[in-house]
């Protein structure tokens, strides 16, 4: 076996040396590069969503007034307990309806709920290549079925009902309970339009939209859609589980996981049919549903010290749900020319969950 010099020995160690010594250097400047990118990338999205505002003002000024009616909301129930709690931990009077660590949980599981039939309704995309066209939209018309029902028994009548009873304590007209409930609607559907204007996803129609959505891929523009529909159904249940009405979180939340299966199980086959492998197809399915338990968390933070906060908060999750039936579920429905099929499926949803939520309210 040839030896090497130790000449040449030495000069290979140098030159190795040599070559280690810049690594930092370029480690370094491979960090700052990717700095630059991550920076260049949040300046990038600021100017689109800027640009995107000056071009959709309309939606811009929608998400504005939603996001100052949920930040007020929230800080109806913040500032109590800040008050409380600077005040050597005195429990205020207002401070009596913040939401106590059983209406938070409750909101919670209520909310995982939600995530978990998102999850198992995703788990038979693991066996099935696909469902007819006129199968899923009789079952998406399930859904919405299910979601109007919500709407009309779990969130606008009660709120109609908490509102008149507010106005009649205030001495007020007997129509400002009913235009609270609209005001609250208004802003649910305002926050619902600026979401839907600036959160990148796509629709059948009218195609991508949301600023940057060019540099998503599609199958992600796809996934935002249907998780953007989840934010008003977690919001849904948190505020049914306001302190004292366990019974109308219930149903919220069962009626919410049970139209969730149909919704995860579309998901999980639109994917697999836009190219993604079967495993990660069911858990990008799952993980839209993990919205829910923020939404519900959301949702019962909304009910707050003032008698008005709790119509208003159930009018609110009410009106938003209502955009996102109308706006998104029923013309998808409708998209393959099924419709009798989708308004029978809708019909029988909206009839399971009148029957739901009776059933539980006359058990309490």
């Amino acid at each position: 076996m040839p030896t090497i010099p130790n000449d040449a020995q030495s000069t290979r160690s140098v030159d190795i040396s040599n070559d280690a010594q810049p690594r930092q250097p370029l480690a370094r400047a491979m960090g700052n590069t990717m700095a630059t990118a991550g920076e260049t990338s949040a300046l990038g999205f600021r100017a689109a969503c800027w640009h995107h505002a000056k071009q959709h003002p309309w939606a811009a000024v929608s998400l504005l007034l939603g996001m100052l009616a949920i930040i007020g909301l929230l800080a109806n129930n913040v500032l109590p307990a800040m008050m409380s709690w600077l005040s050597n931990n005195e429990v205020s009077p207002a401070s009596e309806s913040i939401p106590s660590l059983s209406a938070l949980e409750l909101a919670w599981w209520g909310g995982v709920a939600g995530f978990v039939g998102t999850s198992l309704g995703a788990l038979p995309a693991l066996c099935l290549r696909r469902l007819s066209s006129k199968v899923e939209d009789t079952l998406l018309g399930f859904a919405a079925g299910m979601m109007l029902a919500a709407c009309a028994f779990s969130l606008l009548m009660p709120a109609l009902d908490a509102a008149q009873l507010w106005s009649q304590q205030r001495h007020y007209m007997a129509i400002t309970g009913a235009l609270l409930v609209i005001s609250g609607m208004m802003l649910g559907v305002l926050l619902m339009l600026g979401l839907d204007a600036f959160i990148p996803h796509e629709h059948d129609k009218t195609g991508p939209c949301g600023p940057m959505h060019e540099h998503c891929q599609r199958v992600w523009l796809f996934v935002f859609a249907i998780a953007l529909h989840n934010i008003p159904e977690g919001m849904a249940v948190g505020v049914g589980f306001a302190p004292g009405e366990l019974q109308r979180g219930l149903a919220l939340a069962l009626s919410i996981a049970m139209q969730d299966m149909p919704e995860g199980l579309a998901v999980a086959l639109s994917l697999k049919a836009a190219g993604v492998a079967r495993v990660p197809a069911v858990l990008i399915a799952a993980a839209t549903g993990l919205l829910e338990p923020l939404g519900a968390l959301l949702g019962v933070s909304l009910v707050g010290s003032f008698a008005f906060s709790y119509p208003l908060g159930l009018a609110l999750a009410g009106g938003a749900m209502l955009f996102v039936v109308s706006h998104e579920v029923i013309p998808e429905t409708h998209r393959h020319g099924h419709q009798t099929s989708a308004t029978l499926g809708l019909m029988l949803g909206f009839a399971v969950m009148m029957v739901l939520d009776h059933s539980l309210a006359s058990a309490h």
